[in-house]
């Protein structure tokens, strides 16, 4: 692994971009196939709380 100083932030950057990714798959399963909530074991609330975030925060 490189430990230059862009390292930290390339961190950072991915762990942003899974977010997003992330988050944005949740909300078309959430339109697109909402029975499947149930399946991963998250309510509708659950589900808005978590896609109505910043990409920054956890």
């Amino acid at each position: 692994m490189n430990d230059t100083p862009a390292s930290p932030l390339r961190s950072i950057l991915a762990t942003w971009h899974e977010r997003i990714r992330a988050r944005w798959k949740l909300t078309r399963m959430a339109q697109e196939n909402p029975h499947l909530l149930n399946d991963i074991g998250l309510t509708r609330q659950q589900v808005e709380t978590e896609i109505a975030k910043r990409f920054w925060q956890r």
